[in-house]
């Protein structure tokens, strides 16, 4: 796997060059947005600090997703809540706050290249579209139509509905998702889910299409045009 890994931190980059090299992969590093955007598209993986020197790295994040859809985690000091819902609704697949252990870094390295592998078909195996309301959620071809227009959602906001549209009528708990979808269900703890809930509801202008079940998790809904209840009880027993 080639890497690009966005840092500009010298002693950081080499620790995480290191890391990598030893388990295979080719590196190139940067520690500039601007070469960032000019090298994203020959990176099959990204490696992404937010604090860069020429722009701020959230908004590089933004940019690079319009260009790349390699798997990208971010790496980063920035620890705030606020920073880390905006992070992942900006379309990393992970969100790492320094310091961490490299082993867990690697770990997860390795789950969200899973998770983000090229799709064979839907998580049931199938490749079967799927119609909710007026919703059609095309497993294969990984796209959302809503009402006839397509619907952009990252990555991971398509997972999670691809998983619960695969089996739309039964119940799915937080950690039976987060063990799917992140491969670590002590995700639980962390409000990744419920910002990619809430990401798939927002752009889709379909409050209902995920249903919350209080106190469990979340399920498929039918959704109307003119939105609904999100949920079967409160919105925050169902997040956790």
């Amino acid at each position: 796997m080639h890497a690009l890994l966005v840092e500009d931190d010298d002693r950081m980059a080499q620790a995480l060059g290191t890391a990598l090299t030893q388990r295979g992969h080719t590196i190139r590093r940067v520690g500039r947005a601007l070469d960032a955007l000019r090298h994203v598209r020959e990176a099959e993986f990204v490696l992404l600090d937010l604090g860069l020197p020429d722009l701020d790295g959230l908004e590089l994040l933004r940019r690079l997703r319009t260009v790349c859809d390699a798997p990208l985690i971010v790496v980063t000091a920035r620890c705030e809540e606020r920073d880390i819902v905006q992070g992942l609704r900006a379309g990393a697949d992970d969100y790492v706050v320094k310091p961490f252990r490299m082993a867990e870094l690697m770990a997860r390295i390795d789950t969200v290249r899973r998770r983000t592998a090229p799709p064979h078909g839907h998580p049931d195996g199938t490749g079967a579209s799927v119609h909710t309301g007026d919703v059609e959620i095309d497993i294969a071809g990984r796209a959302v139509m809503v009402a006839g227009a397509q619907v952009q959602l990252t990555r991971r906001e398509f997972d999670v509905l691809a998983f619960l549209a695969a089996r739309p009528d039964e119940v799915h708990s937080r950690e039976q998702i987060l063990d799917r979808i992140w491969g670590d269900a002590f995700l639980a703890a962390s409000r990744s889910l419920d910002v990619h809930v809430a990401g798939i509801r927002a752009k889709t202008g379909r409050t209902d299409l995920v249903r919350t079940v209080r106190g469990f998790g979340y399920q498929l809904g039918s959704p109307s045009p003119g939105g609904g209840s999100s949920s079967l009880g409160d919105e925050r027993d169902g997040g956790g």
